[in-house]
């Protein structure tokens, strides 16, 4: 490491002394700095405070409308039917209030994760401290394969390369100096500066801190992306509305109820009773505890996937999710770059390392691991790639360690592959000399000698390389270029390489003093998953687009997505950032090419904002996938927000709906399969719970219109409510069985969580319920001769079972009652158990049976229950058969 005489000091320093760069801060120094500076980690904006979520969970009309309920019923002396009510309101509340604070604390947990050990000199050694501790003016120790823990001024440095994409998007790795670069120069041409939250892919450095937290170019980035205003989800706007519906109809039967009352010269109390019995009947008490566990649930069954979802809304945005933004990089391919292609000087043939097809003859043969070379040319690619090479690769395959620049990596990796000991082979070629690689070289070379001999290696762009070679004529040359040039136009990033055996020590400037043999080209490539091709076929069976978004080169943009199918191989439409700044959106013949194009390279960050705005204008539900702090914005302005967990950054992580642990575009799949799933298991328990409740909206109010008494008291209501109704409607939350989702298009986002099909099932289900309950109530006390209150208690057992038996009406399409997702649902035969053990509970224990006005009933009375429950399945699957339910 080259001693520098750069002063230790950073410009937001202010009046701090100097660092002494020999014995860095000491700890009282550092201790100062940090009480004056604060802690090296970025501001969290401040979480919604306990009240505050405590509140919103009782802040909607339906619980003004049960609150009013029990008012009334206290006023009227009915204190047990108005606790209950509170009782119903208050579980509500906590449940809501408990979900929400545990999913809090769970991304506080992650947040304090974030924190990485970093190396410093303080007190004349190298210690190593959290990175959270680091402070204004620490000296920095760094290495390859470290993290950077804030900003800083480069002192020293040793072939530094800087991973910043990050922060400029670029893949590239920056080289590092100690030249001082102008004030404002951009971050990528910043070569004496480090960021926070870049990462070191080869050399090591010395480095003074100039920046913390907040102060940090992350932090300033972090700063930009604001904090979105809380807003009901459209699956809560279509909850509100769907109350709001029930609402009017309860207050406009209520309404008619009492004036039809009136009119007969019905007693008062008795007319406002029933009219709290139709207020409590008409509302799905447990409608959004329901819906948040079926929610909360889908975030469980997610993570099981590698999927974090942070928002429960999140989840139901997934399931109508129809155009996904994707990268390329480790999302489509496996972000580890391979040698794909070779070509030997020498050899008219190139040989393609992913299908061992050559375009003349197999002259490469695997074996076990190994390539077996039947051509001296080719085992020297892989010798010069081998020492051409600052990477660090471990020969043992089960405990292989990687360290440096992705190629060179992937020529150790090939070496291996080759069969060279890259111990040996190091261990016999001993570095006298290196020309490290630069913007103005365009290679990278090397001097070792070998024994009495020298060995000059070189890599590089094959324009620069050929240059430095003997050439029998121009042609010769002219047609490696070319072929170079058909690589790259194929999605291959390329390296020439050259060399030269000596016995004599060459001159300090080795690579030009020398004509040099040339040895071959090499093609790289990221590879794709072989997962992907599947997930992407799930993807257009279900109506979804899928769009390449990313900064790298158009030509292995294309490559990528005709590898995975994503496009025809004939497909040759690609657009680029520059294409983009001509557009204008407002054009039928550009707008037309958007919706055509399914690869986008060398794009910006205001590009893809402008992208989403594009399709969301569109109609359609856009999720983005993003690793960068540049991604952070994109990933906010887009329905769903999906963020990278293996290589993805806290900013982008922040930003984002929810998290990825394995990068894998299948679990971007897998989430939106769950997202349709718990969609639907909405809608069916949004339809059963309705009509149960129509079903005693339409039993009292048909009841009073009869004029044949009171079937159901208010409290009876609020039990059958509470237990009978929301135990299966939960268990119908929770399923997870049912294929066919994936193979039909995404539902319309603008359509109503229910549909008039819909509605017209759910008034249908209730009249079915109302007739056989009603009737059953009337033949009891008029034809069976039983008292008000024993038919009362007849009534109150027979809905219960009715609506009990009813969750098996919710199967879909045209299964078989006996074997669908239904009677699959273990929570479903679960919750009757339940439900069926507390009617017994009920009806046995004498507290509760006076609590519920209940009466004991014959053998008779139990027939005509059991009939009242049985009857309206058997009716409804008759039904099923004339009109069946898609």
């Amino acid at each position: 490491m080259s001693e520098t005489s750069r002063q230790a000091q950073s410009p937001e320093s202010g009046n701090l002394p100097l660092t002494d760069q020999k014995t860095g801060l000491s700890s009282e120094e550092a201790t100062r700095r940090t009480k004056k500076f604060g802690l090296n980690e970025l501001e969290q904006v401040k979480p919604e405070s306990l009240w505050s979520i405590l509140l919103r969970q009782v802040n909607s009309i339906i619980v003004y409308i049960l609150a009013a309920a029990a008012i009334v019923s206290f006023f009227l002396g009915d204190n047990l039917e108005g606790f209950a009510v509170i009782a119903v309101i208050l579980i509500n509340a906590i449940t809501g209030f408990v979900l929400e604070y545990n999913a809090r604390q769970s991304m506080e947990a992650l947040r304090k994760l974030d924190t990485t050990p970093t190396r410093v000199l303080r007190d004349k050694k190298i210690t190593e401290i959290p990175s959270d501790q680091v402070t204004i003016g620490d000296i920095l120790i760094l290495e390859a394969g470290d993290l950077i823990p804030a900003d800083a001024l480069i002192l020293e440095v040793n072939q530094l390369t800087i991973d910043e994409s990050a922060l400029t998007g670029e893949s590239v790795p920056s080289q590092k100096s100690t030249d001082k670069s102008p004030a404002d120069a951009p971050l990528g041409d910043r070569h004496d500066r480090l960021f926070k939250g870049t990462a070191i892919t080869n050399g090591n450095a010395k480095a003074v801190v100039t920046g913390i937290g907040q102060a940090t170019e992350l932090g300033k980035i972090a700063t930009m992306v604001s904090e979105a205003k809380r807003t009901a989800t459209p699956l809560e706007a279509k909850l509100d509305a769907l109350g709001k519906v029930l609402i009017w109809v309860t207050l406009g039967m209520a309404t008619l109820f009492l004036i039809v009352g009136l009119l007969r010269g019905q007693e008062i109390k008795q007319l406002i009773e029933t009219a709290v019995a139709l207020a409590i009947a008409a509302i799905p008490e447990g409608m959004s505890v329901v819906a948040t566990v079926a929610l909360a649930y889908g975030m469980l069954r997610l993570a099981e996937k590698k999927v974090i979802v942070k928002r429960l809304s999140a989840v139901e945005t997934l399931g109508g999710t129809n155009v996904i933004f994707t990268d390329k990089t480790g999302t489509l391919t496996q972000n580890k770059i391979e040698v794909h292609t070779l070509r030997a000087a020498g050899n008219d043939f190139i040989i393609k390392m992913e299908t061992n097809e050559q375009d003349v003859q197999n002259l490469e043969v695997k074996e076990g691991d190994q390539l077996l070379f039947h051509s001296p040319e080719q085992e020297m690619l892989a010798r010069i790639g081998a020492l051409v090479n600052n990477a660090q690769l471990t020969s043992k395959k089960s405990d292989r360690k990687e360290l440096g620049d992705p190629v060179e990596v992937a020529l150790l990796s090939y070496a291996l592959a080759a069969g060279i000991d890259l111990h040996q082979l190091h261990k016999d070629y001993n570095r006298q000399a290196e020309q490290a690689f630069s913007s103005d070289t365009r290679m990278m070379a090397t001097l070792d000698q070998v024994g009495i001999n020298y060995f000059i290696g070189v890599k590089g762009a094959v324009e620069e390389v050929s240059a430095l070679c003997n050439w029998n004529s121009q042609e010769d040359r002219d047609k490696e270029l070319e072929v170079s040039e058909l690589m790259a136009a194929d999605g291959l990033r390329t390296l020439a390489f050259a060399y030269l055996q000596t016995d004599i020590k060459p001159s300090e400037n080795f690579t030009k003093d020398e004509k040099l043999i040339y040895a071959g080209l090499i093609g790289f490539l990221d590879p794709p998953r072989k997962e992907v091709i599947k997930s992407l076929t799930a993807c257009h069976e279900a109506g979804i687009k899928v769009i390449i978004v990313t900064g790298d080169h158009p030509a292995t943009s294309l490559k990528i997505a005709k590898d995975v199918n994503l496009v025809g191989e004939h497909e040759q439409l690609v657009l680029t950032g520059k294409d983009l700044e001509s557009f204008d959106f407002s054009s039928a013949d550009d707008q037309k090419k958007m919706m055509d194009c399914h690869v986008f390279a060398r794009v910006n960050p205001a590009q893809k904002l402008d992208m989403i705005d594009f399709y969301q204008k569109q109609g359609d539900i856009v999720g983005m996938t993003g690793d960068g702090v540049n991604d952070a914005p994109a990933l906010k302005k887009s329905d769903i927000g999906i963020a990278m967990g293996l290589r993805g950054t806290a900013v982008a992580a922040e930003a984002a709906d929810m998290v990825l642990k394995d990068d894998s575009f299948a679990s971007i799949v897998h989430a939106i399969e769950q997202g349709r799933v718990i969609f639907e298991n909405i809608r069916k328990f949004i339809v059963f719970l309705l009509s149960c409740n129509m079903s005693e909206i339409f039993v009292v109010t048909f009841a009073g219109f009869l004029n044949v008494g009171s079937p159901l008291l208010p409290l009876q209501i609020l039990f059958i409510n509470i237990i009978t109704d929301v135990f299966p409607a939960l268990a119908l939350g929770v399923g997870k069985d049912n294929k066919k989702l994936m193979q039909s298009p995404p539902r319309d986002p603008k359509q109503p969580i229910l549909e008039m099909a819909d509605w017209k099932r759910i008034v249908f289900y209730a009249l079915v319920m109302t007739i056989s309950v009603l009737g059953v109530y009337w033949y009891a006390i008029n034809q069976l001769g039983y008292s008000p209150e024993e038919g009362n208690t007849i009534t109150f057992f027979a809905l219960s079972l009715a609506q009990l038996l009813h969750v098996f009406n919710m199967y879909s399409g045209k299964l078989r009652f006996f074997n669908n997702e239904i009677t699959r649902n273990k929570f479903i035969w679960m919750a009757l158990a339940l439900c069926i053990l507390v009617m017994f509970i009920t009806y046995y224990i004498p507290f509760f049976r006076e609590i519920l006005s209940l009466q004991i009933l014959d053998t008779r009375a139990l027939e005509l229950i059991l009939a009242a429950g049985v009857g309206p399945v058997f009716v409804i699957q008759c039904a099923r058969i004339f009109f069946p339910i898609k």
